[in-house]
């Protein structure tokens, strides 16, 4: 993982606290806090970048500030051959960087050999009491599978937290692997203490297709700021953008696929009346996944072609940081989707969001006061809310920190009957 630079261990000797577990950083005792517990997140690697790649780290991050925390990762996801970004495997395309206190293997490969037992030795060999298994994909569920039995023997707790309730929607299209999730995702599932989701409106998803009784709990973990970006470099580079400066300049960026809805966003800027159409400017970047070529042909072929800028590929967290401040608004006009990293990254730079109302991102966003919500699939809804942007300087606070974050894990913790402070049940937070 070649963007995550290596760490070492900060030992409690390092922090002086080897006489006095319960003292903080500051020298002085938090009463609230009991022992931290040992923590091991297991989610996606960088050589394969996605956005479950960013959440991984930034998690385990934000764990690291009151347990003690290590990474498994998954280094290959799956042959190459097979990836929809396989031209850019291994590409250092992010800044973003691991606590210095976490222990980390990166990692293991789909085919398992020999990396499967390295890290069930590395997993062996710092006994977590709770293994944190992010969900996205059905190429992870053996090793997975192999971990939570592992955990079982150990006597270790597995929490599956959900980026995605229903498989992938390019992986449900192929029978053998629809059969395959279907019969090995019931088994891992079954083997899990508790889950974690991003909105009540996947918890409710999640009970019903996964069949989760009352006795596991599942808890609804708010999705922190991805600010990342302009932090990472410490130096902030000019703003990138084609659009004339008095211009509002649109912004659509992510994995290009059919249920990202860029065709509905193309279709309604094609429609704006020529009389309006100088206040607008679209920017595209993203990556094309699943041979979806219909929304750059639809540039192509747009009578306001000239107006949009289209990148075509996976880009560095760097000209992501320049585009982001070179937009005056987002737009998410996505079909489905159970959370979007994207409208976290936007809710970041505090720019205005057009976003369909669909998953649980209204959820997501409910109190974020930039947001403006249209029905999925409706590029004149889509066309009526862009024409309501216009150039501006005010940004908007992101409603979420990562402390938030943590605080949910730890009340998560807590109903698992492991000891560390409840934090409070309504608001989420714990007193520190």
């Amino acid at each position: 993982m070649a963007a995550v630079q290596p760490a070492r261990r900060l030992e409690r000797e390092d922090l002086d606290l080897s006489h006095h577990p319960e003292q903080g950083l500051d020298g002085v005792r938090d009463p609230s806090m009991s022992a931290p517990l040992r923590v091991c997140v297991v989610g996606s690697g960088t050589r394969f970048l996605s956005g479950i790649s960013t959440y991984t780290i930034r998690l385990a991050n934000a764990l690291a500030d009151r347990h003690h925390v290590t990474i498994l990762t998954m280094r290959g996801l799956l042959p190459r051959r097979f990836y929809p970004g396989r031209e850019r495997v291994g590409q250092d395309l992010t800044d973003l960087r691991l606590d210095p206190r976490i222990d980390r293997f990166d990692g293991i490969d789909w085919y398992w050999i020999p990396s499967m037992l390295r890290g069930l030795w590395f997993v062996a060999r710092h006994r977590p009491q709770v293994l944190v298994l992010q969900w996205w994909t059905g190429t992870v569920l053996h090793t997975y599978l192999a971990l939570s039995l592992l955990a079982k023997i150990l006597r270790m707790r597995v929490v599956v937290e959900f980026h995605e309730v229903v498989a992938d929607t390019g992986e449900i299209r192929s029978a053998p692997v629809r059969a395959y999730i279907r019969s090995i995702a019931p088994v891992v599932l079954r083997l899990a203490s508790a889950f974690a989701v991003h909105s009540a409106f996947d918890e409710t998803l999640v009970r019903a297709t996964y069949r989760v009784g009352r006795d596991r709990p599942i808890v609804v973990v708010p999705h922190g700021i991805y600010d990342h970006y302009r932090a990472s470099t410490g130096v902030e580079t000019p703003a990138l953008r084609e659009a004339p400066p008095a211009v509002c300049n649109l912004l659509f960026f992510g994995v290009i696929r059919p249920y990202k809805g860029l065709d509905d966003l193309i279709r309604a800027f094609d429609s704006i009346d020529p009389g309006q159409i100088h206040r607008y400017w679209l920017t595209v970047v993203g990556e094309t996944w699943e041979g979806w070529t219909e929304p750059g042909s639809l540039i192509a072929n747009s009578r306001y072609s000239a107006r949009i800028t289209f990148i075509n590929r996976y880009v560095h967290d760097t000209e992501l940081d320049a585009r982001l401040r070179g937009a005056d608004a987002v737009i998410l006009p996505y079909r489905r989707s159970s959370i979007s990293g994207p409208l976290h990254v936007a809710m970041a730079y505090g720019l205005p969001i057009v976003m369909t109302n669909v998953g649980g991102n209204a959820e997501a966003a409910d109190e974020y006061d930039g947001v403006l919500l249209v029905p999925p699939s409706d590029p004149v809804a889509l066309r009526t809310a862009i024409l309501t942007l216009k150039k501006s300087t005010i940004r908007h606070a992101h409603p979420r920190p990562w402390a938030q974050t943590a605080d949910r894990y730890d009340a998560l913790f807590a109903k698992m009957g492991l000891a560390h402070p409840t934090a409070a049940p309504e608001t989420g937070l714990t007193p520190r």
